[in-house]
């Protein structure tokens, strides 16, 4: 038997932290563990990290995917494969939808730490583009382009710790 959710149709405040495991998002998605776990491998877009010790560790954005796609699966009732095919038509990244709800309050972005002035990165982003995009395969192009966005992301919230 499944876990209800807060309130049907209602998207649960999802807390301010860079990583949740498995039993956090089981909590605030509704689902049981090896639910999730099978979502993994139904939908490519869900890829936690693993720590040291082996225990996933989903980033905010595959809890809001998750929540979308018990969304389509539970209330909207897309088969496994229905939810794929609407999850790759709305594109990847779009934040959940809930139908005849208020949005979530969206969360002030943390402020960013300026190693560089704003004219001299610009530069080099430009600069490591141009390099990177004649030596460097598509595929490591976008794990690098990942890992930038997970430092930017623990960047903002260390200086929000520091603050």
């Amino acid at each position: 038997m499944e876990k209800a959710p807060a309130s049907k149709g209602a998207m649960p405040a999802i807390p301010k932290k860079l990583y949740f495991r498995i039993g956090e998002v089981s909590d605030l998605v509704g689902v049981k563990p090896y639910v999730l776990r099978y979502w993994e491998s139904e939908f490519p877009d869900i890829k936690p990290s693993k720590s040291k010790s082996g225990q996933r560790l989903y980033k905010r954005r595959d809890v809001e995917l998750l929540l979308r796609i018990r969304q389509l699966l539970y209330e909207e009732r897309f088969t496994i494969n229905g939810a794929r095919k609407r999850l790759k038509e709305m594109g990847r990244g779009e934040a959940p939808v809930v139908s005849a709800v208020a949005p979530a309050p969206i969360e002030e972005a943390p402020r960013q730490l300026e190693a560089f002035p704003p004219e001299e990165a610009e530069e080099m982003d430009e600069e490591i583009a141009l390099r990177s995009s004649a030596s460097v395969a598509p595929q490591v192009a976008k794990t690098l382009a990942k890992v930038k966005r997970d430092l930017q992301e623990l960047l903002g919230v260390l200086t929000l710790e520091n603050s």
